[in-house]
């Protein structure tokens, strides 16, 4: 069964510095990273399931369709521009690894490319907050956003952590 996204590939490349003639083979697997570490530590296992499966099924709609319109797909295109970009100059195939440049330009170094990365983190975290501000005052329009037992991801109530570079 095919991974169901919350965004699709003109949102991210309509929203981002993505150019449009990106191969979509290269950024959608951080688009589903993206997702699974970020969107579903903040709408936690439950909502996160729901909102999968009423996607998957054609049946999203009222608070529901609102919330992933206005909160999660903003949340999700910024999360993972985060996670893309770090590995946007590489490629690895039969013949190695590799690392591209386009004719007439320069390649950005490490400190240019840890900035935008950490522009896309903050632009991603007031989009969390803007989420979990909304969540948590409209809880009640999602039970399954306080029905997470056991094993399942509780959300995360914290949209600003420190960087880590290492």
């Amino acid at each position: 069964m095919a991974q169901v996204l919350f965004i699709k590939r003109a949102d991210l490349v309509k929203s981002t510095v993505l150019n449009g003639n990106i191969d979509s083979d290269k950024f959608l697997p951080f688009v589903e990273i993206a997702q699974e570490i970020h969107i579903q530590n903040y709408l936690g296992t439950k909502l996160y399931d729901k909102l999968i499966n009423d996607i998957r099924n054609s049946t999203l709609t009222g608070n529901y369709e609102t919330l992933v319109d206005e909160y999660v797909q903003p949340m999700l295109i910024y999360w993972a521009a985060t996670e893309y970009l770090p590995h946007a100059a590489y490629t690895i195939a039969n013949g190695g690894a590799y690392k591209h440049s386009a004719e007439g330009s320069t390649t950005m170094d490490k400190e240019e490319i840890d900035y935008l990365i950490e522009k896309y983190r903050k632009i991603a975290q007031y989009y969390t907050q803007r989420f979990i501000d909304y969540i948590c005052f409209r809880n009640n329009l999602f039970p399954e956003y306080n029905q997470n037992t056991n094993d399942d991801v509780y959300p995360d109530k914290n949209a600003y952590r420190p960087s880590w570079n290492l």
